[in-house]
């Protein structure tokens, strides 16, 4: 067999073992948690053939299958926005977590919450205006950070250093979230340290189809933009000499990135690691940095990763565990695994 038969064969097999380990992860949750539901009542309920016990449609209608598909769509789109900022800085290390992004669309919520003193339920149900607001909030805090770090990659041309930079302005904002919370309403910072522990079953049947609807056209629109990533794995200057305007481009990408970022940090909360970790797991699997293969692999792989630390979530031995505390543990090994092989691994290099 051909070398390109081989990784065509590597590609199939990768995206066919990550999209069963997606629906296998999928049904586990709808399976387990709190409360035990057989799998044949599920399946009717799913069906449309309902249930005697009531309870149980609404668990499975209202609360778990929302959480499977915030959860894995979350996932979808911090895997992404990572694998972009990487591309874009150049830099394997980069994140939204890591390069403040989350953190500035998390500061954009603490603003909104915090002023308008809501609960968690006030935020994440029915109330339209706030919820809105919450959302509005994300995308302003996640738009001023990455306009601050296209200014300084401008400056700064040292990958590292902009990395720095990044947690520089991570540090700034979380400075500015902790002066907010000093002032707050007690119900109001209740509310936010609530928010912030990572949370997948905040988004209701109402509120899914816009969050779904921002994410698809973010994750569709990244797709339209393999070749000009391609390109800029090359250098700004190969990149520009095969035709890609790379401001424009790095302009797109940032905005997607921030999109992405602040649509999940509005709903489900800052959700560490995600960004970071998982590109560097499709990577590994595909052993390719070729983005029209890595972009579905890295969404795949984010859904599964998310979906994993949701099961685990639900079913802590003493209630809910945030998602938070889950998602360092499955990615603190794999970063320290990166950074002491990067010698070895080619696309570090």
């Amino acid at each position: 067999m051909t070398p390109a038969g081989t990784t065509s064969l590597r590609y199939v097999l990768t995206l066919t073992a990550l999209t069963v380990a997606v629906l296998a992860l999928a049904v586990a949750c709808l399976l387990l948690g709190s409360v035990s539901i057989d799998a044949r009542s599920v399946f009717d309920i799913l069906m449309g053939r309902g249930s005697d016990n009531v309870a149980w449609e609404i668990i499975v209608l209202q609360s778990r299958l929302p959480m499977i598909v915030t959860a894995a769509l979350a996932g979808a789109a911090l895997s992404v926005a990572g694998l972009l900022l990487q591309t874009t800085f150049n830099n394997p290390l980069a994140g939204p977590s890591i390069l403040g992004v989350s953190t500035g669309a998390g500061l954009g919520v603490a603003v909104v919450m915090l002023a308008l003193g809501g609960s968690v339920g006030t935020i994440m149900g029915h109330n339209v205006g706030t919820y809105v607001a919450t959302l509005f909030g994300a995308l302003l805090g996640a738009g001023v950070v990455l306009v601050l770090l296209i200014a300084m990659s401008a400056i700064v041309r040292s990958a590292t250093m902009l990395l720095i930079v990044g947690i520089l302005i991570s540090y700034l904002a979380s400075s500015i979230i902790s002066l907010l919370n000093s002032v707050a309403s007690e119900e109001g910072v209740h509310s936010y340290v609530a928010w912030g522990f990572g949370n997948f079953q905040g988004v209701s049947l109402d509120q899914l189809p816009l969050y779904c609807s921002l994410i698809v056209i973010a994750l569709v629109a990244t797709m339209l933009m393999v070749k000009p990533l391609n390109a800029l794995l090359l250098g700004t200057r190969y990149a520009q000499n095969l035709g890609v305007d790379t401001h424009r481009t790095r302009n797109v990408l940032l905005l997607v990135t921030g999109v992405l970022t602040a649509v999940v940090t509005a709903y489900c909360g800052p959700i560490g690691f995600v960004g970071l970790v998982v590109p560097h797991i499709a990577r590994l699997l595909l052993g390719t940095s070729n983005h029209s293969r890595l972009l579905p692999a890295t969404m795949l792989a984010g859904a599964a990763v998310t979906l994993l630390c949701t099961l685990l979530s639900v079913n802590g031995p003493h209630g809910v565990i945030p998602i938070n505390a889950i998602t360092p543990i499955i990615g603190v090994p794999i970063i320290i695994y990166i950074i002491v092989n990067r010698h070895r691994i080619q696309y570090f290099n």
